[in-house]
């Protein structure tokens, strides 16, 4: 038998987690993404790309000027400005940066322009059907998880409207204005046919739980979220969201820690992160063992306590690495560490894509890092003497890129 360094030699681990992580598609467990038949809320193309919130504020920091002279000009135009300022006149180091020349790159495009105007040829030459099976052929997707708020008139009023559903984008109930919006939020109940009472909510939960065909519900809410208190927010879970969520064997998302509109001028790029209390997605937990909850926190500062969290908590899957924690150094440690903790028993990453081609950089970049994460730790292993075999390493990755989410979506 090989002593354990022979082993590591001679041993085959990177190539078998390299090509089960690249060929394994992913089941995307959050974003905010739309097909076709939604017309307007499928937001794609290069000029959506260059807008994104991230490269705004990323842009208004590297060359200030007046907010209001750049809410004042067409997208284009503030697409122009964008890939000049971040682009063109500086190195495009950020990865809010990276991620748009992959995309391009990706499609076969020189990511060395000076300007837009080839992009945009590219993309405006696309049909949006076609252009989706693009998408989802780069960036190995099986299923992506809308995020839906039905209380939006614009979007209840497609919904109502019976549109064609496209089986890879599956719905999901946002329920932030009910649960965080109590009792104002009565009014826009009234006006969609319900009524401003408890049992009220739930029947509104219930339609369009169904209506949505619905994976989950989901909420995200601020660091300061506390449970249980005397607040409206516990009163509308306790009483409507999560009896509802109990009756149809739908998990709760919770994504906590966003700060909001720290700076309301940037508007969508105007939030900020805030550090959560764990301990009340704990009590959530505990006290309400017949739910199921989805969870992930947007602090780095909370990553280590919320992965302790998990391992007291059946009924908690941990999910992702949430918005600006989706950068390269910090998936890297987030990842490990839950490895280290967690073993198998967690999803590493959704996409949080809100542009459709950014799910092909952020799965492009996630898929690097779980590989050379992978990698070490199955190179660990084998240094114990385990004899490590290629069937473990592809379960292994089903496990992290599809199956933990599709597993516990089907528990009782």
């Amino acid at each position: 038998m090989p002593t354990p360094n022979q082993a590591t030699t001679s041993s085959p681990i990177a190539q078998w987690v390299s090509q089960a992580v690249d060929q394994t598609p992913v089941f995307d467990l959050h974003t905010h993404l739309y097909p076709p038949d939604f017309g307007p809320f499928m937001l794609w193309g290069i000029d959506a790309l260059v807008t994104y919130h991230y490269l705004i504020a990323e842009a208004f920091v590297a060359d200030p000027r007046p907010y209001g002279d750049f809410w004042g000009m067409s997208q284009s135009a503030q697409a122009d400005w964008i890939w000049k300022t971040l682009f063109v006149e500086r190195a495009p180091l950020s990865e809010a940066c990276r991620g748009v020349l992959t995309v391009l790159s990706k499609f076969g495009l020189d990511p060395n322009c000076t300007d837009l105007t080839d992009y945009r040829r590219f993309f405006a030459a696309q049909d949006p059907h076609a252009h989706v099976d693009a998408v989802f052929r780069l960036a190995n997707l099986h299923t992506v998880v809308m995020t839906n708020d039905v209380l939006e008139p614009g979007e209840r009023a497609i919904w109502l409207k019976n549109p064609p559903r496209d089986h890879r984008f599956k719905g999901v109930l946002r329920i932030d204005p009910l649960l965080c919006g109590w009792p104002q939020v009565g009014q826009t109940l009234t006006a969609c046919g319900y009524g401003p009472s408890m049992p009220e909510v739930r029947r509104f939960l219930h339609d369009w739980i169904k209506r949505l065909d619905a994976l989950y519900v989901a909420v995200s809410l601020t660091g300061d979220w506390r449970y249980p208190d005397d607040s409206q927010t516990t009163r509308v879970l306790q009483e409507a969201i999560l009896p509802v969520a109990r009756e149809m064997n739908l998990p709760l998302a919770v994504m906590i820690g966003v700060s909001r509109q720290v700076n309301p001028d940037l508007r969508l790029a105007g939030d900020a992160v805030g550090k959560s209390d764990i301990a009340s997605l704990q009590r959530l937990c505990v006290q309400n063992p017949h739910n199921r909850f989805l969870a992930t926190m947007l602090s780095r500062e909370n990553q280590h306590e919320l992965a302790v969290a998990a391992r007291k908590s059946p009924n908690l899957l941990l999910f992702g690495c949430w918005w600006f924690l989706n950068n390269p150094s910090l998936i890297d440690e987030i990842t490990r560490m839950r490895m280290e903790l967690l073993g198998t028993s967690f999803v590493p990453q959704h996409s949080d894509a809100r542009i459709l081609e950014q799910v092909i950089y952020k799965w492009t970049h996630t898929r690097s890092i779980l590989a050379e994460v992978l990698t070490d730790k199955f190179t660990d292993l084998e240094k114990t003497g385990l004899r490590v075999t290629e069937a473990q390493v592809q379960k292994t990755v089903r496990d992290y890129l599809s199956d933990n989410f599709s597993r516990f979506l089907q528990r009782k």
